[in-house]
């Protein structure tokens, strides 16, 4: 695709200044009191699962898990909403940003993204990595990503969901995307196609934050949205690599990304600090409501609960400028557990990660998809099912293999509900959950005690530093141990029930999950 086949007027790799000046005087934007760029993207507040689709092309057919997160399309349809978003484009002034994805230099993947919208370009810009001088001489760029939100499609014609569209064509490679102005699509597009073309060549593609110690030892955090990967990453004694999606190789770590896209209701300077001074000029702020002087209320719903910043991250200070780091000692994976009966944390052996990983447990919080407003428990296969184009036992597999060459240590860690289940307990206190991973890093639980879980066999620790003997084990919390007992086994028959989907799989892998 040329440039010169695009819009009457191309903006191409404008810098920060312009993207906010064209951004305010087009697009309804606004600064905050600190600088940041704050927009609405209207109906569109969260990923829209269901009008996201994978080209059923004969290259990728016998390749691609196809299921109701992989949606097949077929090849007209791309072709005809192709054509559509490009006629569509024809009258725009357009914004494009060319760049690339993965920080190891032996996996970058030169990209193009297209946007209709000055704020989305910028978004684009802050996300991804930023060109050095002279990458953009001869620049080919290996996928391009096309959006246009004002270009939306018929669904009773066009075989679409609804007006919005997400589709990715992984053999002709390019990504559509028109009816929805949420930035997040074009983040977990280029995410889901990391993760498709990685595994081929070795490498690990994870749904999670990484940072790095004083003395080299790395530490991933799995999770889904709103579990917490980008808020515990950020910890002021190490070094950030990246918060919420890298490769793994034989040699280590790499963020795919040269930003972060951080969840910002509720968040304030004294829980999270980075966060906070992290949203300045250039950083692109969505649904976040503004009073009359520009000051974000970030306890405010009245958008939706998902609310975020997108910023470099060289916006953290204590960022890692490479993006790389060694290979990870220690492995988080978070859940946010709605009703409140799995451990704060616990360690698991290789087995019950490899257990834990494809079935990927928590609870969806409220906004992070249309439709969802209360807490909903979801199994989500490697902690991103709806990001992995291949079979979950792909990932699976690589996750035991790095976990056994690099005797790196698990731990599942509950940030969700304590005390009983959703609007009877509370969420986990920051602080004490803090205390538990910093714990598990620095080797503080190596030598504890543990308690072995009857129903979900998990090794609870006895003891944490910082955080009360009582918190420990759920049962302890709950005021009801009967209540807790339902409400455990319950969770336990919808593990087993989830993992019968899994064909395939070793019996010690499944005897390490939950008993039902």
């Amino acid at each position: 695709m040329r440039l010169e086949d695009l819009g009457a007027k191309v903006h191409h790799n404008l810098n920060v200044g312009k993207l906010v000046e064209y951004a305010l005087k087009k697009e309804g934007a606004a600064l905050t009191d600190t600088g940041a760029l704050s927009i609405n993207t209207g109906k569109y507040t969260g990923r829209s699962p269901s009008d996201r689709f994978i080209v059923d092309s004969p290259s990728v057919h016998d390749e691609v898990n196809w299921g109701k997160v992989n949606v097949p399309i077929k090849t007209e349809v791309f072709d005809k909403l192709y054509d559509r978003i490009m006629d569509y484009l024809k009258s725009k002034e357009v914004y494009v940003f060319d760049g690339f994805v993965g920080a190891d230099s032996n996996y970058r993947m030169p990209i193009r993204i297209i946007n209709e919208f000055a704020y989305q370009n910028l978004f684009s810009q802050q996300l991804f990595i930023k060109p050095k001088e002279g990458e953009l001489h001869n620049f080919q760029p290996e996928f391009t990503v096309i959006t246009a939100p004002g270009c939306i499609t018929n669904p009773e014609l066009d075989g679409t969901n609804s007006e919005a569209f997400i589709i990715l064509n992984l053999e002709k490679k390019i990504i559509i995307i028109g009816g929805t102005k949420y930035c997040g699509e074009i983040k977990k597009s280029i995410f889901t196609v990391m993760n498709y073309l990685l595994p081929f060549k070795g490498v690990m593609p994870m749904h999670c934050s990484a940072n790095v110690g004083k003395d080299g030892d790395v530490a991933l955090f799995f999770g889904l949205s709103g579990t917490g990967k980008t808020t515990l990453s950020a910890d002021g004694n190490r070094m950030l690599i990246g918060d919420d999606e890298h490769g793994w190789t034989d040699d280590g770590v790499f963020n795919f990304e040269g930003g972060c896209y951080a969840k910002c209701i509720r968040l304030s300077k004294e829980n999270e600090p980075k966060i906070w001074n992290a949203i300045r000029f250039g950083t692109v702020l969505e649904n976040v409501v503004l009073n009359e002087v520009g000051e974000p209320d970030y306890n405010s719903e009245e958008f939706t609960e998902n609310t975020r910043a997108g910023y470099p991250v060289s916006y953290i200070d204590n960022a890692l400028e490479s993006g790389t780091g060694g290979n990870p000692s220690t492995i988080v994976f978070l859940t946010a557990d709605a009703t409140g009966v799995l451990p704060p944390i616990s360690k698991l052996t290789k087995e019950q990660a490899m257990y834990h990983f494809m079935a990927g447990y928590t609870s969806k919080l409220a906004g992070t998809e249309r439709g969802i407003i209360e807490p909903t428990a979801t199994f989500s296969t490697c902690f991103g099912a709806p990001f992995m184009p291949l079979s979950p036992q792909t990932y699976a597999e690589l996750l035991g293999k790095k976990i056994d060459k690099h005797d790196a240590k698990v731990y599942l860690v509950n940030t969700g509900w304590s005390g009983g289940g959703y609007g009877v307990g509370k969420r986990m206190k920051l602080a004490y959950t803090r205390a538990m991973v910093n714990s598990a890093i620095e080797g503080k639980l190596d030598h504890v005690k543990y308690e072995i879980d009857p129903i979900f066999n998990l090794a609870i620790p006895t003891e944490c530093p910082e955080v009360p003997h009582g918190v420990l084990n759920p049962a302890n919390v709950w005021a009801d141990r009967n209540a807790y007992n339902q409400a455990a086994e319950k969770l336990a028959k919808d593990f087993v029930e989830n993992f019968k989907k899994f064909k395939g799989v070793s019996q010690e892998i499944i005897n390490a999950g939950p008993k039902a």
